[in-house]
């Protein structure tokens, strides 16, 4: 496999994607953030004292997808044309995954990715004052559709 990422002196460098043509991009990541029973249930019942948990990590995410490239330093800054965050509660977890959309030259994994850690970390910023021992875990990519390198959907 020949990788792009170096320049001629072996150096990473932002590759070139100016002669690529722009195609209809999707990503979707998942990942889980683990705590108690009754940590779950503050967020379902809106207890937590810093305010709607999931409002506030939907919109995290969605800013992290936005700003993957002022994060991420060979990331190309991309026009999203959608990003979507959705959460799932377990008795004693929360699931997030979130989808990102554009059409252009580049794929949007990391910012699928990005999304979803930044979405879990806001989820524990805002329970920390309840417990400080949850765990984010699992973080990946489940699917992305569009360019050179095709389809991709995790087994």
């Amino acid at each position: 496999m020949d990788f792009t990422h170096f320049n001629d002196q072996g150096r990473a460098r932002m590759v070139d994607v100016s002669d690529k043509a722009p195609t209809h991009r999707t990503a979707t990541a998942a990942g889980t953030i683990s705590m108690l029973p009754s940590t779950v249930d503050a967020i379902r019942s809106g207890g937590v004292p810093k305010g709607d948990v999931l409002a506030v990590a939907q919109v995290a995410g969605i800013m992290a997808a936005k700003r993957t490239s002022e994060i991420i330093p060979m990331c190309h800054p991309l026009a999203l044309t959608g990003v979507d965050v959705r959460f799932s509660l377990r008795e004693d977890a929360v699931d997030v995954e979130a989808t990102v959309r554009c059409r252009g030259e580049t794929g949007v994994e990391i910012e699928a990715l990005h999304a979803v850690s930044a979405a879990a970390l806001t989820v524990y910023d805002m329970c920390k004052a309840l417990q400080k021992d949850m765990v984010i875990s699992d973080i990946r990519l489940l699917e992305k559709t569009g360019g050179k390198s095709g389809d991709y959907h995790r087994k």
